[in-house]
């Protein structure tokens, strides 16, 4: 049965005043989910007049599996065992397109006949921002490139595990640490030049140089550089992409030397071309050796794999029949090395059906027994990968500016909605006290107590944003302080339990404590319960953590494929340590996410005490 229309008096005409000039959306509802009024930023976050919104159920507005879970919440706020939940879910505008929310239901039980009160914030910039942020991040983490990124001053600050490959050094090892350390001892000038040119504004296209590696190695690699700068268009730093061409090095070195024996060769007729043709099939680089007709007769297996096709199905045939889309600009560069030109592109664009290819090549003629010029050699090599790296750390690098604005405005937010209205309220108490002295013993407690709460929102707002529990206490005794001050704020219970006798590395307990925190705070979001279990052990010189929740649950396969970056936050915080996480979970199920880090000898005896 509905509820009666409910009449407005003076008093509830201000809230309702209030509520429309809210920016989020508000909607007031009855316990069968059905909506009794709602603001204006909740009608045009989704196009609907008022009307139209309060002729319908709050399942309506979403797509059946988001529905399905926020009704599964509602059903237990009905219930009476939970008095309010959260989630983020998406949300039917009037035009069939869909938003991202992130919404907030409260039990209003102030009243003879309940309500429920729906807080929905727009979200879906930040959404998409965090698939963006989550795809990027994943080209660059499966980059073989070595990609890294600097401060103004040349310090190193991330490092992907290409990087690790190609120089050796681990992120930890890394990181920190001056990107000198990768430069020659001979090249004492070359990173100053390129810093001077990069703190000007400009970039560095596809260096050549030389890197040393973590052995003492020396590499030929080629690097690019692009300033990062922020929302103000300021340079804040530098993200650069190191590719390894040593081997390609050595296939020009060895072709090179392969003219010079061919020269020597020059008075055995044949020979010189069929030594060129044993050449090009061996070499670990993309070459083909054509005629002057553009015939193929030679091609080694790396130009095969690159442009995916069979030596045995183009000896013989035209380049341009097994190659129908290729640029006028590019017969032309044939014709001209044809003529006797070396000519060469360190970055070239080449649009095919349906797909784009970047490629840097190299076109020079070849000889044969009489001199005479027998056709062309194409050294060409596929950069298309390189190029997806470079524009993906581009954009990774702003979304993760645009993180961290989106990060600054929600403190801000906070601040305002939250600690700046209680201080005013405050105020006015105090005020109102002044004018009232009669009325001090009967309401200076719940001031103060308002104070002290205040007080703890600030203090708890401040550990978000630094772990200074944990350099104060040690990493136990800090996890545990703020599992309880958090618990108190939430109104929840966490049952912490730790069995560490060691000392827990710094490095380590601030990822366990990162992550400890993303997964209690997707608990209040997600799991509807009041309940989570923590535990810290010591085991075979490993330290394990688990968060246990008997929530919700999700699909953790569903969940990897969004657009959320919460799980792949803490895979990267666990990963940074070299250590595991395993998330187990289904819906309706609880959620467990176990966390198992290494802990070396040599770091433990140096480290503060765990407690």
């Amino acid at each position: 049965m509905e509820e009666a229309p409910h009449t407005l008096t003076p008093d509830t005409q201000v809230f309702r005043d209030v509520f429309n000039a809210s920016p989020i959306g508000i909607a007031v509802e009855n316990l069968e989910g059905r909506p009794l009024f709602v603001n204006r930023a909740f009608c045009e976050m989704l196009g609907f007049s008022e009307e139209e919104v309060s002729g319908k159920h709050c399942v309506d507005f979403s797509p059946p599996e988001d529905a399905e879970k926020d009704w599964a919440f509602f059903q237990q706020l009905r219930a009476g065992s939970i008095d309010h939940y959260q989630l983020e879910k998406r949300y039917f505008r009037r035009d069939g397109s869909l938003v991202w929310g992130n919404l907030s239901i409260s039990l209003l039980k102030g009243r003879q006949s309940p309500l429920v009160l729906a807080m929905v914030e727009d979200i879906t910039a930040k959404k998409i921002a965090e698939e963006a942020r989550f795809r990027h991040a994943a080209i660059v983490e499966s980059s073989e490139d070595a990609i890294a990124s600097v401060t103004l001053g040349g310090v190193i600050e991330s490092w992907n595990r290409g990087a690790q490959r190609i120089f050796g050094y681990t992120e930890s090892e890394a990181v920190g640490k001056s990107v000198k350390i990768l430069i020659p001892p001979e090249r004492p000038d070359e990173e100053n030049k390129i810093l001077e040119t990069l703190n000007a504004g400009g970039r560095i296209d596809q260096l050549e140089t030389v890197r040393v590696t973590k052995t003492g190695e020396r590499i030929n690699v080629s690097v690019s550089i692009s300033p990062i700068k922020d929302l103000y268009d300021k340079i804040v730093g530098f993200s650069g992409i190191s590719r390894d061409i040593t081997e390609r090095k050595r296939a020009e070195e060895a072709l090179l030397e392969a003219n010079r024996t061919l020269e020597a060769q020059a008075k055995i007729l044949q020979s010189r071309e069929e030594l060129l043709k044993i050449f090009v099939k061996n070499v670990p680089a993309g070459v083909a050796m054509l005629d002057r007709d553009m015939r193929y007769l030679q091609v080694s297996d790396r130009f095969c794999e690159d442009y995916s096709v069979e030596s045995s199905q183009v000896l013989g045939r035209l380049h341009y029949e097994v190659f129908p889309d290729m640029p006028n600009r590019w017969k032309e560069v044939h014709c001209r090395a044809l003529g006797g030109e070396t000519l060469r592109a360190d970055e070239d664009r080449w649009d095919r059906e349906g797909s784009t290819t970047w490629v840097r090549w190299e076109v020079r003629p070849w000889q044969g027994a009489d001199g005479s010029i027998g056709g062309i050699l194409i050294l060409a090599e596929d950069i298309t990968r390189r190029k997806h790296m470079e524009e993906a750390l581009s954009s990774l690098s702003r979304k993760l500016i645009e993180s961290q604005e989106q990060e600054r405005a929600r403190i801000g937010r906070e601040l305002h909605d939250n600690i700046s209205q209680r201080l005013a309220m405050l105020a006015i108490g105090l005020e109102q006290l002044q004018n009232n002295p009669l009325e001090v013993p009967r309401y200076v407690q719940g001031l103060r107590k308002e104070t002290m709460a205040i007080s703890s929102e600030v203090q708890g707002l401040s550990h978000e944003l630094h772990a200074s529990k944990l350099e104060y206490l040690g990493v136990v005794s800090g996890m545990k302080s703020w599992c309880r001050e958090f618990g108190e704020r939430q109104k929840m219970e966490i049952d912490f339990r730790c069995e560490v006798s060691s000392a827990l590395p710094f490095e380590v307990g601030l990822s366990l404590f990162r992550v400890l925190q993303e997964a209690l705070h997707n608990v209040i979001k997600h799991s509807g319960v009041k309940h989570v279990e923590v535990q810290l052990l010591e085991q075979s010189n490993e330290v394990l953590l688990t968060v246990r929740d008997s929530g919700s649950g999700f699909d953790v396969q569903a969940a990897k494929r969004s657009s959320g970056i919460g799980l792949t936050s803490m895979q990267e915080r666990v990963r940074l340590v070299n250590g595991e996480i395993r998330v187990e979970s289904k819906p309706m199920q609880g959620t467990t996410i176990h966390v198992r880090v290494p802990l070396r000898p040599r770091e433990r005896a140096a480290q503060r005490p765990a407690g």
